[in-house]
């Protein structure tokens, strides 16, 4: 079996079959219903022992005024279990509705607009990295009832037995 064959990594056939770029029907410039939806993600090889995933989306390349490159945070998602290797298309905004089951535990926290889902902005100029990451997790997190990528980051230091990275471009 070769390295690449048990690693873990993270897809998207959205994404991965558009040469890497993030489709418009999944940001803010989509149109009418076909507008930030949340894109479907597959995951391989989760690392053993792995009781919780937590998915954190930013443009790594969302420009502060005031200075910096500040990465603006798109999505968080909490306490997928490890029974799952995949996210459906539009699953933002309607974990609940989908009814426990697998997706029970689930948790969207907020993203920097403050509101909980996904949520990927119009940009005032093109190209900008989307940086999709997966941590596999030795427990689930914690947080009450308002999540942020800040208490995530937080929170998985030290349960973290592995990482996937997947960049779309937009």
């Amino acid at each position: 079996m070769s390295e690449e064959n048990t690693e873990f990594r993270l897809v998207s056939p959205a994404i991965n079959h558009h040469d890497g770029r993030l489709l418009r029907k999944y940001t803010d410039e989509g149109q009418g219903a076909l507008k930030n939806i949340s894109p479907p993600l597959e995951w391989y090889n989760l690392p053993e022992g792995t009781k919780s995933l937590a998915l954190v989306v930013q443009d790594i390349d969302a420009p502060d005024p005031d200075g910096p490159i500040v990465p603006w945070t798109c999505w968080v998602v909490i306490n997928i279990p490890p029974t799952l290797n995949r996210l459906p298309e539009g699953l933002s905004g309607r974990v609940e509705e989908m009814g426990g089951g697998e997706y029970a535990g689930i948790k969207e926290g907020n993203n920097d607009f403050k509101v909980p889902g996904w949520n990927v902005p119009k940009l005032p100029s093109h190209p900008h990295r989307l940086e999709f990451k997966l941590y596999a997790l030795d427990d689930e997190l914690h947080l009450g009832n308002k999540v942020t990528k800040e208490k995530v980051v937080e929170a998985i230091e030290g349960h973290v037995l592995g990482e996937a990275v997947l960049i779309a471009k937009f």
